[in-house]
Order: structure tokens, then C-alpha cells, then sequence
């Protein structure tokens, strides 16, 4: 897919940019065809120069063929709620697939890894919603491919940033900054009592995901700097409900940043919104909200466990 917005990229002379959105896209095609086999000091390289591209700005919006607002909106009230039907096969299907395609044996082995099954359900509904609605809608045979460009040069660089920010929770972790953050969150804020465990647990869990972009990645330094030591060990808090409402508490802080991209940043192109940040600042008194409530929880629950 990013190997053809790349050829596509290259022949569209109406964006100024062109070069720069095929190499960026080129660069990504070959991260995911040939990562494994280039080493770490070319994966390396690759990132650096995909972080020199988007961050230079030599990224355009390119202008790919496509139909006008009236024809969209002709054809949507010809074809009725019929238009939905790819969108919402996605989720049944996956949802099968997920119960299903790990349960099958081939051989003695199941079809799908059971670790990997959503995933590899999720994939394969995508397909299956891709081939219903080109057989449906019978559209170009080029326009799932221009669309999805179209699409992607409105994200621009920010597509990858899960990717990386995922690697960067990861990179974190071995670091050891969770021990770095804990010696500091111990010496300077008064963490005697379990309450002010509990909400610099959460709150920091909120933080670091905004500044990260992904829960996930901020988890394992928080757990490791306050969680584990403080609330678990010092308090004895259980390490379940903990989690649990520490994932909750970070998602809070998903709500109210752009590095989290395909959460915040998508949306706003998808809907061609002015202002990229117009979901971030609907979301931010939700937001704090929930993460108010997540720890009068976590601190009403995970010592009674």
C-alpha cells in the first residue's frame, strides 16, 4: 500500500511536493517489506531519514482523481444505507475471525496464532470489506489506492507517530527510566499515604501518555516508577485493579494530545476540519473528568482486593 501512494506520489505533478511525499512513502514501504533484513543500523538510518522528511516539511497534500461533493452526495442518496454495508462488516467479521480462526486446527496447529488472532481477523475483514465494495460500488480499480493516498498525505508524518512512539515506550523501559522517575517522584512528592500514591500513579500515567501519545508505552514506566514499589509493595494494593484503572487513567491523558495520532489527528482529517487540534479541545473536559474519577476508583478498590 505505501509502495503504490510512493508511485502514485511520483506522478502527481499538481503537488509541489511530490518527491518528498514518494521518498517519505518509499521509505516506509521498504521499513515494512524489508525491516527485518536490513539490520539495525540501516533501520536506523531509515527512521532518521523519515524524521528528517516530515520534519522539514517536505511533505505536500497531493491531488488525487476523485468525485465531486454533489456526485458523492447524488450517489449516497441513490444507493440508501447500502453504502454503510463495507464499514460495518469490518467489526462482524473481525469479531468472528477473533472467535474462530484460532480455534481451527490445520495440521495439529491452529489456523491463526491465538496471540495474533484479532489482528490477523481484523486484516482479513478489511479485505473482505475491501472486495465487497468494489464488486457493490464498482469504482475505478485505482480508487481504494487514490483514496487511501488522499488520505494519508492529509495525516502526513503524523501517521507513523503510534509506530514510534510505541518503540520509544519500549526503549524507555530498558533504559530504565521508570526507576529514574520513581527516585524523583519519591523525593520531591509527599507519597506517605496511599491516596497520594494513587493519584501520582494516575496522573503520571496521564502525563506521560500525552507526552508519548500511547498509553502502553507510558505504562511500564509508571508502573515500574510508582505502581509496583509504591502501591503494590508499600500499600498492598492488588496489581490487577491497578492496571486496569492505570490503562484508564492513561487513556485520559490520549484524549488531550496530538501524538496520539490515530486517535486525535485522523479524526480531524477525516472529517477535512480547519483546525487539527478541534477534537483534542473537545475531549480535554472529558478528559480531565475521567481522570478524576479513575482515581477516587483505583483508591476506593484497589486496597479492599
Amino acid at each position: 500500500m505505501f509502495a503504490g501512494f510512493a508511485l502514485l506520489s511520483v506522478r502527481d505533478r499538481a503537488n509541489r511536493r511530490r518527491l518528498g511525499n514518494a521518498a517519505f512513502w518509499g521509505l516506509l514501504a521498504v521499513s515494512f517489506l524489508f525491516g527485518s533484513r536490513l539490520g539495525d543500523l540501516a533501520n536506523g538510518l531509515l527512521v532518521v531519514a523519515l524524521v528528517l522528511l516530515g520534519g522539514s516539511r517536505a511533505l505536500g497534500i497531493g491531488a488525487p482523481k476523485s468525485t465531486s461533493q454533489h456526485e458523492r452526495e447524488t450517489r449516497a442518496r441513490r444507493r440508501g444505507n447500502v453504502i454503510f454495508l463495507p464499514a460495518l462488516l469490518i467489526p462482524i467479521l473481525t469479531v468472528i475471525g477473533t472467535l474462530t480462526l484460532g480455534r481451527i486446527p490445520i495440521g495439529g496447529a491452529p489456523l491463526a496464532d491465538p496471540k495474533e488472532v484479532t489482528l490477523i481477523a481484523l486484516a482479513l475483514a478489511i479485505l473482505a470489506a475491501l472486495i465487497v465494495a468494489m464488486a457493490k460500488f464498482r469504482p475505478p480499480a485505482a480508487a481504494a489506492l487514490d483514496e487511501g493516498r488522499r488520505l494519508a498525505d492529509m495525516i502526513g508524518w503524523a501517521i507513523i507517530l503510534p509506530q514510534m512512539l510505541a518503540a520509544l515506550g519500549a526503549v524507555f523501559a530498558l533504559a530504565g527510566v521508570g526507576k529514574v522517575v520513581g527516585r524523583i517522584a519519591t523525593t520531591w512528592l509527599p507519597l506517605g499515604h496511599p491516596f497520594a500514591a494513587v493519584a501520582a500513579y494516575c496522573i503520571g500515567m496521564a502525563l506521560f501518555t500525552m507526552v508519548m501519545g500511547n498509553a502502553f508505552a507510558a505504562f511500564p514506566v509508571m508502573t515500574a516508577a510508582i505502581g509496583v514499589p509504591l502501591i503494590v509493595h508499600r500499600f498492598g494494593g492488588d496489581p490487577a485493579v491497578m492496571g486496569a484503572i492505570g490503562m484508564l487513567s492513561g487513556f485520559c491523558g490520549t484524549l488531550a494530545t496530538p501524538m496520539a495520532a490515530n486517535f486525535n489527528i485522523v479524526p480531524a482529517a477525516l472529517l477535512e476540519l480547519p483546525d487539527r487540534n478541534a477534537v483534542i479541545k473537545v475531549q480535554i473536559p472529558t478528559g480531565i473528568a475521567l481522570l478524576v474519577c479513575n482515581i477516587l476508583l483505583m483508591y476506593t478498590l484497589v486496597f479492599r482486593f
